[in-house]
């Protein structure tokens, strides 16, 4: 079943999320300060555009620059993705067959916000102490 719906996720909006992670990893990469954020970025395109089966966990350990740079990329990405995510999740709502798209559509909202000291993981490693959103 999660194939079938990572198909038809991939086909009805999670390339162009991806797409949009990607650009703006890209965009990360050229400012140079902002590297980790494009990795960051290149990780949430991977999870864009396959995401049933995974779920988003905390980093263990303390990070005290993650919030600072989770500001950082809120004002220059995090917003436009989230908006990108609902307007995804709204179009896709709109049938049955869309509704549990919609919901993993924003299931990525938060991610998309504060994306650093965030773990991207199979549902199966997930416990359910650590588990955000399954």
């Amino acid at each position: 079943m999660r194939v079938i719906l990572n198909v038809i996720w991939l086909v009805f909006g999670g390339l162009w999320l991806a797409l949009g992670y990607a650009l703006a990893g890209l965009l990360c990469f050229v400012l140079i300060i902002t590297i980790p954020f494009g990795f960051a970025a290149f990780r949430i395109a991977s999870y864009a555009l396959w995401p049933f089966g995974r779920t988003i966990v905390e980093k263990p350990g303390p990070r005290p620059g993650a919030t600072i740079g989770n500001v950082i990329w809120v004002l220059l990405f995090g917003i436009w993705l989230a908006i990108g995510h609902i307007v995804s999740a709204a179009a896709m709502a709109v049938t049955i067959v869309g509704i549990p798209l919609a919901l993993a559509d924003l299931k990525m909202v938060p991610i998309s916000l504060v994306p650093l000291g965030k773990e991207i993981v199979p549902v199966d490693r997930a416990t359910p102490t650590v588990r955000a959103a399954a």
